[in-house]
């Protein structure tokens, strides 16, 4: 185990030299809509919509149409990121070191810049594997970033997802490029903005987060979300600082927290990602809607595969099917 390296005063200034740190990104991109009081699991149902067709006054009976059992499809909500850490402050230490190893300060710095970043990436990964709808861009000159955002934030209103409070999460890189863009600062609503305080919070209404590349998942460029799609609840944030715990001479501070992010199954066609091009070349694929087969229903899942000719080779569970179909989406 290696050893702790204390560095002790002689006569060194008692200001540290802090690493920079973020609040957090996230927190407006989440809500609370489901209370976890008392459980760390709560099940959410989705219904089933009935199908508006014509009245029709000649028939003997169903006027209304042939009635249909209403299904529904149920998605687990459970909390499983339950985080901690500890640390001690000797008392002889803290003198030392001119009391800069202060046991309150200690807390702030670990929540600031471990436990804050890490909820926010986490949050970030789980909207990121749940988009609904997914696009890639190439940087090539001839690209247009601007018209690429444009492109697959209409798919999210095709989507029928509201244009007020939408959040956009952009790398630095595409950032740049967005800012760099002769079709973005010659013709979008933020170009009389710009150009009066020369930053940038807004596209198309949308409010922009640049986060570093490193809270993103590789490759990605943008995320574009809206609070209705991710509930977030953090259950316990329990921060303690004991004063002369049994055993040690100075301070024992301990920190946990328990979280989970949830995207709800009919919530994700509110969220896109873009993600660089694999190849080299100038293509950018359109916005296209990801197929969530998870909250498809065993009769629909057969239908899906026999519109796409996948044989399910004697596949009946919901899970075996959907294994099956996709290793053939794969090849």
């Amino acid at each position: 185990m290696a050893e702790t390296t204390i560095n002790y005063a002689s006569k060194y200034s008692d200001v540290i030299d802090e690493r920079f740190k973020l609040s957090s990104v996230t927190t407006e991109a989440v809500n609370n809509n489901y209370d976890f009081s008392g459980v760390n699991t709560v099940y959410v149902y989705s219904a089933e919509l009935a199908e508006l067709g014509d009245y029709n006054m000649s028939a003997g009976s169903n006027r209304y149409g042939t009635p249909k059992e209403l299904g529904n499809r149920v998605q687990e909500l459970k909390l499983s990121q339950d985080k901690a850490f500890t640390f001690t402050i000797d008392r002889r230490n803290s003198d030392d070191t001119m009391m800069t190893q202060q046991a309150a300060k200690c807390l702030q710095r670990h929540i600031d810049e471990i436990v804050v970043p890490t909820i926010d990436k986490y949050r970030l990964s789980k909207l990121s594997a749940n988009a609904g709808v997914s696009a890639t861009f190439s940087y090539a000159k001839s690209s247009s970033p601007y018209e690429h955002y444009l492109d697959v934030a209409m798919q999210l209103t095709e989507n029928e997802i509201p244009t007020e409070n939408r959040i956009v999460y952009m790398t630095p890189k595409f950032y740049k490029a967005l800012r760099l863009d002769p079709q973005f600062v010659g013709t979008s609503d933020s170009a009389a903005n710009i150009a009066q305080s020369g930053n940038l919070t807004k596209i198309d209404g949308a409010s922009i987060k640049v986060v570093p590349s490193s809270y993103l998942p590789t490759g990605t460029n943008f995320i574009i979300t809206h609070p209705i799609a991710m509930c977030s609840p953090v259950k316990l944030a329990e921060y303690n600082t004991h004063d002369n715990p049994p055993g040690i001479s100075g301070w024992l501070v301990e920190g946990r927290v328990y979280y989970n992010a949830f995207v709800l199954n009919n919530k994700k066609k509110a969220i896109a990602i873009s993600n660089v091009s694999e190849s080299n070349g100038t293509e950018n694929s359109e916005p296209s809607e990801v197929t969530d087969f998870s909250s498809m229903t065993v009769e629909q899942l057969k239908e899906y595969a026999e519109a796409n000719g996948i044989e399910l080779n004697g596949a009946t569970t919901k899970d075996a099917i959907i294994a099956v179909i996709e290793a053939h989406e794969a090849t």
